[in-house]
């Protein structure tokens, strides 16, 4: 599978957790994520799963600017969708299969804090 980001070659990773294993697939070159539907859900729980997002953030900020990318799986466009809990956090998803996290937001996603209440409010005014 192709990173719909970057194009380039996606890793397996694979990740033990109290109900089996988990296996997501991570971009050789920018670290952005693929996750299967239901993946980060149940990775966001398990603290085997703090290691995963090992690319840096502020390069994954500059592919979060990619628009009109196509799900690596059905080459359908996929959406552009916004965390409901944190409003500041924006990731690509296709209903069919699953969704995509740029460097980073995996973490911000996993790690909810005060901040990241401050964050949302920003993100909501500047949509605005």
């Amino acid at each position: 599978m192709d990173c719909p980001k970057c194009n380039a070659k996606m890793n397996e990773v694979k990740v033990e957790v109290l109900l089996g294993t988990i296996v997501i697939d991570q971009c050789s070159s920018c670290k952005g994520l693929w996750f299967d539907n239901g993946e980060a859900e149940q990775l966001k729980k398990s603290w085997m799963s703090d290691f995963l997002d090992s690319g840096d953030p502020s390069i994954g900020k500059t592919y979060n600017r990619v628009r009109d990318i196509q799900c690596p799986r059905c080459s359908q466009a996929m959406v552009k969708l916004t965390d409901r809990r944190q409003p500041h956090l924006e990731y690509e998803a296709c209903e069919a299969h699953g969704m995509f996290m740029d460097a980073g937001e995996f973490t911000d996603f996993k790690h909810e804090t005060l901040m990241d209440l401050f964050k949302g409010l920003v993100a909501t005014l500047k949509r605005r």
